[in-house]
Parts: C-alpha cells; structure tokens; sequence
C-alpha cells in the first residue's frame, strides 16, 4: 500500500491511515471504503463522523476542532472529519 500524503490535518494522522489502508484492502468500491471508515470512528469515537473517498471531487465542510483530515493513499483521497 502507498504511504499517505497528507495535504492538511487537525488531528494525528496514524489511526485514519491505518483505518484507510484496512478499508482499502477489504473493499474495492469507494462508497464501501468510505462507509467501513465512516462506521469504524464512529464506534471507536463516538459519532458522528463523516467520510468521503474518491478521486476527484470538492468540499466544503464544517467540522469539530482537531476532527479533520484530508488525505492520500495512491491516487485515492480520503477526507474524513467530526461533527456535532
């Protein structure tokens, strides 16, 4: 698996790769990924988490304090963050 590039994050970055990269090695269909990450923190971390997966898309959220992060693993971005 590609190492992560991480254009901007508010929070450690370990967990959401190691997340990211067990989501990507299960599923192959990015809705999939993203919803395997997207319920993973929120057991782990209460809700509610929000993620998006894809190659080519935009964005403009609102999100908790230290609850974002937007990166790379391949050519696949994942964005992934908190709200109330």
């Amino acid at each position: 698996m590609a190492d992560a590039h991480v254009p901007k994050a508010e929070s450690p970055v370990a967990r959401e790769k190691l997340e990211a990269q067990e989501a990507m090695a299960k599923f192959t269909i990015e809705k999939d990924i993203a919803q395997h990450i997207k319920r993973t923190f929120d057991e782990r971390k209460g809700p509610t988490w929000h993620c998006i997966v894809g190659r080519n898309f935009g964005s403009f959220v609102t999100h908790e304090t230290k609850h974002f992060i937007y990166f790379y693993l391949g050519h696949c971005a994942i964005l992934l963050f908190k709200t109330q």
